[in-house]
């Protein structure tokens, strides 16, 4: 049974909590709040009482269960072994189909599935951007919105003049390739951060990868999944396992830790009712890749001809990839192989930045206080250079280092490997003259 078909599904992640608390200590939400519906314990009360009857779906309820950025440190804390991670999805998937959708996210999910309109839409959004957002220090360090929408001081991305998907061929062939590789871009590398997917196509290539860039992939679907719009999450996956499918590829590539996350365990469990489609995604399941664990155990990436890059980095380790994905250890690897860069730890590297999608547009108040926190120990390292493995981590953490006022400039692991590349052709080419 999917856990997201019933809230029955889950009864036996309920069973095994022993109501300790060890969930408060971990908990991004209670941390700030220091109220008991913030933690795993005080909803998981709350879920049992209502799948005992003791208790309606209200619209009440169902913002109580929006309290949860899904960072699953909880459950990484927990001696009972809890999954809360199901738990709450289970339990959004049943606040909708009692409640139904809230029409601003019924809108956006609606638009996220719908590919072409969607893609439309972020293009027309970019030529126009200019009207609702005011860039500051230059177009490479965002914007903030001209008018108050509730999103307070946020500093957001330029749109793309040019999507990536349109800016990259659909095959980057390369010399006797060694594997074929289909990247997966999701959308905020696709519309904001095309510098991120182009470093990441050159890291393939640079290490004897054929690139497949299928031109039919869409949305992954994660917002409306951990919203509970069960059936346009399971639109999006069914679109980009088809789209891949047709690759023939041997691997797919995410830098995403939210899209890999949903490639790897979220698409399966959206199909767990549908044995044609379940195979397919427990196939690309098992095939599916972050670009830092592709590197390091399936290439691995090439070491000779890494240039100097003269930085001090601290690492942000996104939670859909440290927890969801079980990969920490490799993108301090690749950082550790490039000349030049010094790896500073922070004191919480795991801390949840408070981003988690569109939790910071539902709560953008407490995302930024969760932000602050993760501000606060980037500032004590005295780095210049904070890096992670998400995009949309790497969203939260520039507009938290900007309105601080640090010097930082935040980026993704591969964009450091690909520099690197570069500047030691460059040293190359130099000695050759």
């Amino acid at each position: 049974m999917s856990i997201y078909s019933s809230l029955n599904s889950i009864s036996e992640e309920l069973n095994k909590c022993m109501k300790c608390g060890n969930c408060q200590a971990v908990c991004p939400i209670y941390k700030e709040t220091r109220k008991e519906v913030g933690s795993a314990r005080g909803k998981i009360t709350l879920i049992e009482t209502l799948l005992s009857g003791e208790l309606e779906m209200t619209e009440g309820l169902a913002d109580r269960l929006s309290l949860c950025t899904t960072c699953m440190a909880c459950t990484a804390n927990c001696s009972c072994g809890v999954r809360f991670d199901k738990i709450i999805l289970a339990a959004r998937a049943e606040a909708v189909r009692q409640e139904g959708l809230h029409p601003i996210k019924k809108i956006a999910f609606t638009a996220l599935k719908m590919n072409r309109l969607f893609d439309l839409g972020m293009k027309f959004g970019s030529a126009f951007q200019g009207l609702a957002m005011k860039r500051i220090k230059g177009s490479d360090k965002g914007a903030r919105l001209r008018f108050d929408f509730g999103l307070g001081n946020k500093v957001l991305p330029n749109l793309a003049r040019k999507p990536l998907k349109d800016e990259l061929p659909e095959v980057i062939t390369v010399k006797n390739p060694k594997m074929r590789v289909a990247f997966y871009i999701g959308c905020v590398t696709n519309y904001f951060y095309t510098d991120m997917g182009r470093a990441v196509v050159e890291v393939l290539t640079e290490n004897g990868c054929e690139v497949i860039v299928p031109k039919d992939q869409g949305c992954c679907g994660t917002p409306a999944s951990v919203n509970g719009d069960v059936k346009s999450a399971q639109a999006s996956a069914r679109l980009n396992l088809l789209a891949f499918e047709k690759t023939g590829a041997d691997a797919i590539v995410s830098n995403c830790s939210s899209c890999g996350e949903s490639w790897k365990h979220v698409f399966p469990q959206l199909f767990d009712d549908d044995p044609e489609m379940k195979a397919l995604a427990d196939k690309w399941a098992a095939k599916t890749y972050d670009i830092s664990e592709f590197l390091i155990h399936k290439v691995p990436f090439k070491r000779e001809g890494l240039g100097r890059v003269e930085r001090k980095v601290t690492y942000h380790d996104p939670c859909h990839l440290n927890r969801g994905q079980g990969i920490n250890q490799e993108p301090r690897e690749i950082l550790k192989a490039i000349p030049g860069v010094e790896l500073i730890e922070m004191k919480e590297p795991g801390r949840c930045c408070g981003m988690a999608g569109s939790f910071m547009l539902v709560h953008p108040d407490l995302s930024a206080q969760i932000s602050d926190k993760k501000i606060a120990d980037i500032a004590q390292t005295h780095t210049d250079t904070v890096v992670t493995g998400c995009p949309a981590c790497r969203l939260q953490l520039a507009s938290g280092v900007e309105n601080a006022g640090l010097q930082e400039d935040v980026v993704h692991t591969i964009q450091l490997l690909a520099e690197s590349y570069k500047v030691g052709k460059k040293s190359i080419s130099a000695a050759a003259r």
